[in-house]
């Protein structure tokens, strides 16, 4: 988030209704962002979002703040998510696009991040792309492929509200295979969490995914960094490489270089 003028010097309570206006808009901020927006202390934020929560107008969560509704068990739907954040998810796609190998078999998780990636590797020859996700089929259906392109394998299941198929015929399904890397989008990433998902079922479809896979990676932007849903389905120690975004905080890149086996910080 970069600071406006009118913005430079805001008065306690006119700050926080910019943060609440913030919330709303894209669903959840980190305090991070807010330091730097604001030019203010950590502290100071922190004291905002304590009031805001007590005033009912947003939910504390680690690192940050979501909107009301937005526990660790609210699931937004797939255009809900769709539009945020896009130019991240966009950067994050392209440098994981050019780690898949042409002919190698990846399994693609649901998720708005790797819709994006599976709009960079429509034309990849070769390419076998096992996914749970309806829409991340229909994108490479949609795009159609020459001969020689993707071949798209589409999971059975039990349909979520962010289009994931979940569920026992989709978790035998994914058991019975095997990826050389699985790419896997999270509603949360934090070091207590590890990846997480605000859905029970959709947690045990990525389980398999990643038990299937020999390379684990993770795509999940910056702002999700300390978030937490409901059930996790791996542990910063499961994953192999993080592709993220440049506008991680240091100390957060310090922690999970700690944790993942290696870091990727995709430019803006």
């Amino acid at each position: 988030m970069t600071q406006t003028d009118s913005e430079r010097g805001l008065l306690a309570g006119q700050r926080r209704a910019a943060i609440v206006r913030e919330v709303r808009e894209r669903g959840g901020v980190r305090v991070t962002e807010l330091v730097d927006r604001f030019r203010v202390s950590d502290m100071t934020i922190r004291r905002d979002l304590d009031a805001l929560a007590r005033a009912g107008q947003l939910e504390k969560v680690h690192g940050g703040a979501v909107a009301v509704g937005e526990s660790s068990a609210y699931e937004p739907g797939f255009e809900a998510k769709a539009d945020r954040d896009t130019a991240l998810k966009e950067a994050i796609a392209s440098a994981a696009a050019a780690l898949v190998v042409p002919g190698s078999a990846i399994a693609l998780s649901a998720g708005t991040t790797t819709y994006a990636l599976a709009g960079r590797l429509t034309a990849v020859p070769g390419l076998t792309v096992v996914t749970n996700s309806i829409r991340i089929a229909e994108r490479f259906y949609t795009a159609g492929h020459a001969s020689g392109g993707p071949t798209v394998v589409l999971t059975g299941g039990v349909r979520t509200p962010s289009d994931a198929l979940v569920g026992p015929v989709a978790d035998a399904a994914i058991r019975s295979l095997h990826f050389d890397a699985v790419f896997l989008g999270s509603h949360g990433i934090s070091p207590e969490a590890g990846l997480s998902t605000p859905n029970l079922a959709e947690a045990e479809t990525n389980r398999a995914l990643v038990a299937s896979a020999r390379r684990v990676v993770a795509v999940a932007d910056h702002t999700k960094w300390g978030l937490t849903g409901l059930a996790g389905f791996a542990r910063l120690s499961d994953v192999d490489l993080w592709i993220t975004d440049s506008a991680l905080a240091p100390d957060a890149r310090e922690t999970a270089a700690e944790f993942v086996g290696d870091l990727l910080l995709a430019e803006l």
